[in-house]
């Protein structure tokens, strides 16, 4: 089992769809860094050798921010927006969609579960 980035990648899959399994690589970029590690898209991940892997680990190390890194910087980069008081750190900090999608209905990702308003029996 090949382990990069501090994630274990599926054994059976090929290389190519193996690497997305990493936080920030796509098919594209999967695609990029299997071409300049010189390492043919349709191996199977157990049938790579050392020397793949530790050229896919050099290509992967020099020119892509994964995993831990690239979190941290999207968390970073929240985070700055919600400081600076922004309109999108304020729907970041209310939970609401930040890309313009209408709230009235819809939203229910990042709105969670409905509330439901219960009307209050008067007690007799």
């Amino acid at each position: 089992m090949a382990r990069i980035a501090g994630v274990d990648l599926p054994k059976n899959k090929r290389i190519e769809v193996a690497l997305t399994y990493l936080y920030g690589v796509g098919g594209t970029a999967s695609n990029k860094i299997l071409k300049e590690a010189e390492v043919d898209p349709n191996t199977r991940t157990q049938n790579l050798t050392e020397a793949q892997i530790a050229s896919i680990r050099k290509v992967l190390d020099r020119e892509h921010k994964v995993e831990g890194d690239l979190r941290k910087e999207v968390a970073m980069n929240i985070k700055r927006l919600m400081d600076i008081g922004s309109y999108r750190g304020l729907r970041h900090r209310k939970g609401l969609p930040v890309r313009g999608q209408r709230t009235h209905t819809n939203a229910r990702t990042r709105k969670g579960p409905r509330k439901a308003s219960i009307a209050i029996k008067k007690a007799e």
